[in-house]
């Protein structure tokens, strides 16, 4: 009737995805301990930075490692150190209202007292199966060094 599209994945991509559902317990609790040693390592820069809060009632499966910096400045200078160091750190969320679509179609109600500031403090570390445990001790002395080498 109109134009459209389809969807559907390949034999290519479910035959990948079905190998990984094999091993999704295994993936995800790999995925769970580089989370956590990430945890475990930073709390001390609460002063700092802000860590992920998961409710004591929820379990999170480790989608992503994120830190929140002071400012979208401070999180520019630690992106580009990071990158320095060959180390890939990204920003995540750019509010809708902020992003093209949402200037176009949407519009934004209220007051922006959180929306924006917290999308550019908040940056993603490198999370991924099988990181290996010299590259994420490598990446969180890069983050102490990082604040180490800051004044507050």
């Amino acid at each position: 009737v109109d134009m459209g599209s389809s969807f559907l994945p390949s034999e290519f991509n479910v035959s990948y995805l079905y190998g990984q559902l094999l091993r999704a317990d295994e993936i995800n609790n790999n995925r769970l301990k580089t989370w956590e040693v990430y945890y475990r390592n930073l709390e001390r820069l609460r002063d700092r930075i802000d860590l992920p809060f998961v409710p004591s009632e929820c379990k999170h499966n480790a989608h992503m490692f994120y830190i929140k910096l002071k400012n979208v400045h401070q999180r520019t200078e630690f992106i580009e150190y990071m990158k320095d160091r060959k180390i890939g750190c990204v920003f995540h969320y750019v509010p809708l209202h902020n992003a093209e679509g949402g200037k176009k179609y949407g519009s934004f109600f209220g007051q922006d007292q959180y929306t924006t500031s917290e999308s550019e403090r908040l940056v993603r570390l490198p999370l991924y199966y099988n990181l290996q445990k010299d590259e994420q001790e490598q990446i969180i002395q890069e983050i102490l060094k990082f604040w180490g080498s800051l004044t507050h």
